[in-house]
């Protein structure tokens, strides 16, 4: 979907402790079609927002005074759980953007986005997507998913899953598209959908980027293959 697609776009707020980075960021959602509903300048304040508000899409600083970006984007899925996520980070291999996913947030943007970059984001994991540049995250996470300590944001049996789900999951955990796993398992586009809508049921995963995060913290997938 391009920036400036027709249509209504997700209702955001904007959680940043910089002023500047909350103006600017409206400026730019609000001259491509998308509403802003209102900005927090810290976690405790975006957490009462989305509560009030009640946003599609958060825009989340990920360092911010009394309540940091990682524990409001917990809290605030906690309670809401179509509500989506995006992480806004000064560098992208940043271990609190790898807690953050493991807590159900949909992808990350650093903060020097271009405009077009930021609202295509925000509709696309406005439309229940996840937000997933394959090689960046799969680098983030093989980095932290042997360090982290912080329990896994679900707690899964994997024989709930078929050997070709399983397959799937080991697949999405490598950060292939549908388009690519279709081809990589010799199956339509339809069939790879149907298996990756009940592996997210099974396992109540909310989109692509927590399945990135599962398929390493429970080992089917080992940094480095």
């Amino acid at each position: 979907m391009t920036p400036d697609a027709a249509g209504p776009g997700p209702r955001v707020l904007i959680a940043d402790d910089q002023t500047l980075i909350r103006t600017g960021f409206r400026l730019i959602l609000t001259a491509r079609g998308i509403e802003v509903v209102g900005e927090a300048a810290d976690g405790a304040e975006a957490v009462a927002a989305a509560r009030e508000l009640q946003p599609d899409v958060v825009l989340m600083d990920i360092r911010m005074p009394n309540m940091d970006g990682l524990e409001a984007t917990r809290r605030i899925l906690e309670h809401a759980r179509d509500c989506r996520v995006l992480m806004l980070t000064t560098f992208d291999l940043d271990r609190y953007v790898y807690g953050a996913l493991s807590l159900g947030a949909s992808g990350f943007l650093l903060k020097d986005v271009t405009p077009e970059h930021l609202a295509a984001a925000v509709r696309l994991v406005g439309t229940g997507d996840a937000l997933l540049a394959p090689s960046i995250t799969r680098r983030l996470v093989e980095r932290y998913a042997s360090q982290s300590a912080r329990t896994p944001a679900v707690h899964v049996d994997l024989s709930a899953l078929t050997p070709r789900e399983t397959e799937v999951l080991s697949l999405l955990g490598r950060g292939l598209s549908n388009t690519e796993l279709a081809a990589e398992l010799t199956l339509s586009e339809a069939t790879v959908k149907s298996h990756v809508a009940r592996i997210f049921a099974k396992l109540s995963l909310r989109d692509r980027a927590q399945a990135v995060v599962l398929a390493y913290e429970t080992g089917l997938v080992r940094p480095g293959e």
